[in-house]
């Protein structure tokens, strides 16, 4: 027997898994764009790549499948950025800290930067699911910004870490 599904209480339901926080940014003819995502994982090491969920309503997959983007792994004092890119409504500017060293566009310094390049992408109903292959990835010493019950909050980062690399 199947039973009618409710959108938003599923997304409710979906709510109690924690997530962390990405912005995925590309480039375009008038400059870098981006979206926040939080459905991001890891999906291989050999080869190694990533899935992003890309809503089928939003411009970024006009791109997407074409050319190279950036996953970037928001900091707990990124907020700002997050609600940038999910396109809130904000108090003030902000200033997005892109870095015009290499293509993809990416932030600076966020919690881990992953390039890459369209690999596959499948249906996934109403999203997209798009794979990239790791091109290039860093990362850096941090607090994670996440979204829980509908709400940011952080994760603090356990004391011992490895030192931040850079791997080209």
């Amino acid at each position: 027997m199947d039973v009618k599904i409710d959108a938003r209480d599923l997304r409710y339901a979906f709510g109690r898994f924690a997530t962390g926080i990405t912005v995925v940014t590309y480039s375009t003819s008038d400059g870098p764009r981006g979206f926040t995502a939080n459905s991001f994982t890891s999906v291989s090491l050999e080869p190694p790549l990533l899935l992003i969920s890309v809503d089928r309503r939003i411009r970024a997959l006009d791109h997407l499948p074409h050319g190279p983007f950036a996953v970037n792994i928001l900091r707990d004092d990124q907020r700002h950025l997050s609600d940038l890119f999910a396109g809130r409504k904000l108090d003030q500017d902000v200033h997005v800290p892109w870095t015009s060293a290499s293509e993809p566009p990416h932030f600076k310094e966020a919690l881990a930067i992953f390039l890459c390049r369209p690999w596959k992408t499948y249906d996934g109903g109403d999203h997209v699911l798009v794979l990239g292959e790791i091109t290039s990835y860093q990362y850096h010493d941090g607090d994670a910004l996440t979204y829980f019950y509908g709400r940011y909050g952080l994760l603090k980062k356990p004391e011992e870490q490895k030192q931040s690399i850079v791997n080209k």
